[in-house]
């Protein structure tokens, strides 16, 4: 595992390089490039339709309302437009797929440009003009072609240099097309100076595409750096909290996958000085809190800070598998023998951090991870360290969350005595605990509720069943208890501390959940594991 981060770094510091430079060139994010590849994949969607409706209703209105003969007859045109639309279909057909390379997708992009470029020239070009229509056929003029080179420029980024050859190539399809046109004997446009002059203003366009993919790139560019945070590259969003969001992250030397959970600005920018040091001296304390704890079972916090745009940023291990919450959404109740390695798990975690005299405050199966980690299955981890508290504090500043207005932690999940703003210590955490325990056992919340408030007076006031009831008989009854007297409603009823309540769990009697169970388990739910 990495060294720690020095508690009492300075904060102002700048997202820059190791090595003091900044990049002179930055991709863009792979969720930006995801997303024009989906707005690519809409246009060949749209491209395909059309292809088709136009075709359908030039023969069934114009050429049938001049009285062509041989309206319904299919035509050559007929079969470019034909060819396009299977063209446009597959290449939105290929772009679904979850697993292609966004940067291909554009790159076929520019080809599709192209391909649709010069099937509208030659369309646009094959039929005889009338001797009286040529001169107004010759009148220079904005075309479908320079349309779609506007369009891709603001809807497809790419680099100036690209986006210049693929424009320039697509509006040379009509001089192309009318050439092809003049070898057939269809069109009839003197000196080839004119066949460039008629089309000069979709040239004219060509650099108004490249002013609009500079504008694009560069706007791509300023996310990538103003997602640089520390050492660490930004990706793609893995999650949304009420505090902010969770990245996907990358280090730019040890290229080290993290996950990295932004604060939003907003929650700490009150508009005046004070708030905001206020904010930023917990941001400082609770980092510092979280970084301290060593116990394998808890999410290890890598590096925090500030970037220049005031977002605080914590940097942490990136990890492999799912939430309680999705365990049990997903693939239903667990055995008991399972409940009981995991919260083994939660209260060796806890424990560590008790006996540091911190609370998590917001235990709950959203903040339990579970999953590999080398070569153990079913390995937990305890997340969001983020409002932990001293019981120790006398100042009454409370945490970060808090201070912010956030509740100290999730209804169904808090201990009465936090809902009534009594003094609490570590037996809060355990109350939340048994409320977990009932989550996996039953897959039902230990009270529900028609709002938060119904839910927090149930927990103050009713006697929980016992879970076995809810699961059909498959809980011990010694399970039960435990799990009952985590749910005690004053905290003198409840076990002791985290290291008792993990002794209590180990000695049910139940069928060891071991390695083999965990490994066969992820093997068969989870494709990603050998």
């Amino acid at each position: 595992m990495p060294a720690p981060p020095v508690i009492g770094q300075p904060f102002d510091r700048t997202p820059t390089d190791v090595s003091g430079t900044r990049h002179r060139s930055r991709g863009l994010p792979q969720d930006l490039l995801r997303d024009a590849s989906r707005r690519l994949s809409i246009i060949a969607m749209l491209a395909g339709v059309m292809w088709v409706a136009v075709s359908v209703l030039d023969h069934a209105l114009f050429q049938r309302a001049r009285g062509d003969p041989d309206w319904v007859t299919f035509k050559t045109a007929d079969g470019i437009a034909l060819v396009s639309a299977l063209v446009s279909f597959a290449l939105f057909f290929y772009t679904r797929r979850s697993d292609r390379s966004p940067g291909f997708i554009l790159d076929l992009g520019h080809g599709f440009l192209i391909f649709t470029a010069l099937a509208l020239g030659l369309i646009w070009h094959w039929a005889p003009v009338p001797p009286g229509d040529m001169v107004l056929a010759q009148t220079p003029t904005v075309t479908w072609i320079g349309v779609l080179v506007l369009v891709f420029a603001a809807m497809v980024p790419s680099t100036v240099g690209k986006t210049l050859v693929t424009d320039l190539t697509a509006v040379s399809m009509n001089p192309l097309g009318m050439a092809i046109a003049k070898a057939r004997g269809a069109w009839e446009y003197g000196s080839d100076s004119n066949l460039l002059m008629m089309h000069f203003p979709d040239y004219l366009l060509v650099s108004v595409a490249v002013v609009i993919s500079y504008v694009v790139n560069r706007l791509g560019q300023q996310v990538t750096k103003a997602r640089e945070m520390g050492s660490y590259q930004v990706g793609e969003l893995l999650g949304e909290g009420g505090m902010g969001e969770v990245y996907r992250a990358t280090h730019r030397m040890l290229a080290r996958a993290a996950a990295i959970k932004l604060i939003r600005r907003e929650m700490i920018d009150g508009g005046n000085s004070p708030t905001r040091e206020l904010a930023l001296k917990r941001f400082r304390r609770e980092a510092g809190l979280a970084a301290s704890l060593r116990s394998p079972h808890t999410v290890q916090l890598y590096d925090f800070g500030l970037t220049e745009d005031l977002t605080l940023y914590f940097v942490m291990e990136l990890l492999e598998g799912m939430t309680l919450e999705t365990l049990v959404r997903d693939h239903g109740p667990a055995p008991a023998n399972r409940t009981i390695h995991i919260l083994g798990q939660v209260c060796e975690s806890l424990e560590e951090a008790h006996a540091s005299g911190l609370v998590h405050r917001d235990i709950k199966p959203a903040n339990i991870h579970i999953g590999r980690l080398g070569l153990r299955h079913d390995f937990v981890k305890v997340l969001d360290f983020g409002l932990v508290k001293s019981v120790a504090e006398v100042s009454g500043e409370g945490s970060l969350a808090t201070g912010l207005g956030m509740p100290p932690g999730t209804p169904a999940y808090m201990a009465p005595e936090v809902t009534q703003g009594q003094a609490f210590d570590g037996r809060a955490d355990l109350y939340a605990v048994g409320c977990v325990a009932y989550y996996l056992l039953t897959g039902h919340p230990t009270f529900e509720g028609a709002n938060p408030f119904h839910v927090i007076a149930r927990h103050l006031n009713d006697i929980p069943v016992p879970p076995s009831q809810h699961a059909g008989g498959s809980v011990p009854p010694a399970l039960d208890q435990i799990v009952l007297a985590c749910l005690a409603k004053r905290p003198d009823e409840r076990p002791r501390d985290a290291a008792e309540l993990a002794r209590s769990l180990a000695a049910v009697d139940v069928e060891p959940w071991g390695e083999a169970d965990a490994a066969a388990w992820w093997k068969a739910h989870d494709a990603r594991v050998p």
